[in-house]
């Protein structure tokens, strides 16, 4: 049974490419101390003891303050030469669902340098926790000002059902790797919005899973959650193989949606 099956209960307005760059934030955002964390900590990651915090294997940035608690930016990095990443938390101290997803990254993503944008519900510490292939456990993450991030109304126009499911995959050369973005169209439904016509609570719907591969070879899974912004879109790099892109995605109603994609689309 994964983190998320214990803990959890339960945007992109168009497929356009986002105008992800690379964050600018100082690094004046620390994790600060969090009762919250630990109480999780022994159910996330089995241990009473935080996994060290190494800039060297691991980083992530954030904003200190979020201009939008509904699509905050997450980077997730490591430096040339660290050690591989095999699995990944990301979790959210403060939100209702704290664990946003748990990750797999294939051995064409290493060094890791992957983005995602998350909800962000009250001020609050997120964090990622790796395990390396060594079984090692690393630990980084930043302190963002945030609130209501859960329960924001959605912000696609119409009918956000009409287009689930839609991806679109680009992926653009950086000398010897890629940096891919896939887009899906899903309202992710939190289960703490209301429908702004009716005011009726909108029940929990979810993407729930994602799995990528180049031809034959994986490049990440996910185990989502509540968190996980509307209309998702995760960034990666990867060393191309030459081989097609699948995606694979499945939500909390039993939907798959399944799309391909051709080398340097």
């Amino acid at each position: 049974m994964t983190v998320l099956t214990r803990l959890l209960p339960f945007a992109l307005a168009a497929l356009a490419a986002p105008a992800w760059v690379a964050p600018g934030w100082a690094a004046d955002n620390p994790l600060v101390p969090s009762p919250v964390w630990d109480d999780l900590r022994s159910s996330i990651i089995g241990t009473e003891t935080d996994p060290p915090v190494d800039p060297a294997v691991l980083d992530l940035d954030a904003p200190p303050r979020a201009d939008n608690p509904a699509l905050v930016p997450i980077r997730i990095t490591q430096p040339p030469g660290a050690p591989r990443i095999a699995r990944l938390a990301l979790v959210i101290d403060e939100n209702p669902a704290p664990v946003a997803g748990e990750f797999t990254f294939g051995p064409a993503t290493a060094p890791l340098d992957f983005e995602v944008r998350v909800r962000v519900n009250a001020y609050s510490d997120v964090r990622a926790i790796a395990t390396l292939d060594d079984g090692r456990q690393v630990m980084a993450g930043r302190f963002v000002k945030a609130s209501g991030g859960c329960a924001a109304p959605a912000g696609q126009a119409g009918d956000p059902r009409a287009s689930m499911g839609q991806m679109r995959w680009t992926a653009e050369p950086t000398g010897e790797r890629a940096m891919g973005t896939l887009m899906i169209r899903h309202p992710n439904f939190s289960g703490l919005q209301r429908d702004q016509v009716t005011l009726l609570d909108i029940p929990a719907e979810f993407i729930s899973t994602v799995e990528m591969r180049q031809g034959d070879e994986l490049l990440m899974t996910m185990e989502g959650g509540i968190s996980i912004s509307e209309n998702p879109v995760f960034r990666l790099g990867f060393v191309p193989n030459g081989q097609p892109v699948t995606v694979t995605a499945a939500d909390t109603e039993g939907r798959t949606f399944t799309d391909r994609f051709g080398p340097g689309s």
